[in-house]
């Protein structure tokens, strides 16, 4: 299958999180995934190629987000799916079950892309694990 051809700033923030020890996600405008890297697959329990090109429907409630109330995170409320559709930057603690079953507590800061100052071309996601203490 033939991927699309991406805008120069996505293809710049993919090579950017190939170097990365960070977890990083990496959404086009419409939510699509374009990219996670290894740190993003070992919390989210699922390689990169079981989840390319999945939608923004499915990887929203893929990993089961809650907040520390164990209340269900729509997209919406997600910090990427607030730099989607607000396209501005977003953080917040929340928990996901990755797809090999762990509940895992992350801190999620999400940024807009823009290639121009009106030219959004999609959205990234840093990621780690919480560690109490």
């Amino acid at each position: 299958m033939a991927m699309p051809a991406h805008n120069l700033v996505l293809i710049l923030a993919r090579d950017f999180a190939s170097r990365l020890a960070s977890a990083m996600f990496l959404v086009d405008p419409e939510g699509t995934v374009i990219y996670y890297n290894e740190a993003a697959e070992n919390i989210l329990g699922r390689p990169f190629t079981e989840g390319r090109a999945m939608p923004a429907s499915e990887w929203s409630t893929a990993f089961t987000p809650v907040d520390d109330q164990g209340n269900p995170l729509p997209l919406d409320e997600l910090p990427i799916g607030r730099a989607l559709r607000e396209r501005v930057p977003a953080h917040r603690d929340l928990t996901i079950t990755g797809a090999d079953g762990i509940a895992r507590t992350i801190e999620v800061t999400a940024l807009p892309l823009f290639a121009h100052a009106d030219e959004f071309v999609g959205a990234v996601a840093i990621f780690w694990e919480r560690m109490e203490g």
